[in-house]
């Protein structure tokens, strides 16, 4: 089945099975730098980064972005793909993970503040202060095949907004970084992994293909993907049984005019 087809909206309100199967295996980083402050648990060191890109290679997988994961799924070529994600738009993206991910083959997707564009994680009361991707950084990283994707303007709880703010962050956003890129943005990642049915709807309509969440529960779609947390202890004992665990804990998918 063609990409654009089996990612169309739905012609009418009965739910429907979009991809057949359990979601795909999704890991969510975030910064990719030193680790001694980092209360969030957001920090992976460059070495446990390359240590878990070695062993996906090792186990035959190899990391993609979420569009090129959902193209191959949609087609049944997704076989030995997991999909990479990097949260937030951390400066240190372009420095430290983006050579790790060309020397073992991998691409990854970005989801970018474009209302943060070169300033800090300021919705980190008790962290350390981190630079966040410049206009320029992403346009480097989208050069190095990297998807940048939405994650809305300012980095707040998108289930808490009015219309309006729902429609700046989901919108605009995707505005500013289609404008910077020159490339379409297709992917949403929702702040805080926070998602309800209306939020969902407003990216489905806002034009993206997909979004992505933490876990949505059965809000469970394209347009709320579950993913997996990725942090500086998961060593490959780890990776392996949280990959198992996935197989087993995530229901097949659904979508439906209700977003579940």
């Amino acid at each position: 089945m063609p990409a654009d087809t089996a990612l169309q909206e739905p012609s009418g309100p009965r739910t429907r099975e979009l991809l057949p199967g359990r979601p795909p295996w999704v890991a969510m980083y975030h910064s990719v730098d030193d680790c001694t402050d980092d209360p969030y648990n957001v920090t992976v060191t460059p070495d446990r980064l390359r240590e878990q890109l070695r062993w996906l290679r090792s186990r035959g997988l190899r990391g993609v972005s979420v569009a090129e994961l959902l193209d191959a799924r949609s087609q049944g070529a997704d076989r030995g793909l997991v999909g990479l994600t990097f949260d937030d738009g951390y400066g240190d993206f372009v420095e430290n993970a983006l050579p790790l991910l060309r020397h073992y083959e991998c691409s990854a997707t970005v989801f970018v503040l474009s209302g943060r564009l070169g300033g800090e994680n300021a919705w980190d009361e008790e962290g350390p202060r981190k630079p966040l991707l410049t206009a320029q950084g992403i346009r480097q990283a989208a050069a190095a095949g990297m998807e940048i994707g939405s994650h809305g303007l300012m980095h707040v709880d998108l289930t808490r907004l009015d219309e309006e703010a729902l429609h700046a962050e989901i919108r605009r956003s995707k505005a500013q970084l289609e404008e910077i890129t020159g490339r379409t943005v297709h992917g949403f990642c929702y702040p805080y992994g926070h998602v309800d049915a209306a939020t969902a709807q407003a990216v489905r309509r806002a034009g993206y293909r997909y979004g992505c969440a933490i876990s949505p529960g059965p809000l469970t779609s394209v347009y709320a993907m579950p993913r997996v947390f990725v942090g500086q202890r998961d060593t490959f004992w780890r990776l392996e049984l949280k990959r198992r665990v996935h197989r087993v804990r995530r229901r097949a998918w659904r979508i439906g005019e209700d977003a579940r």
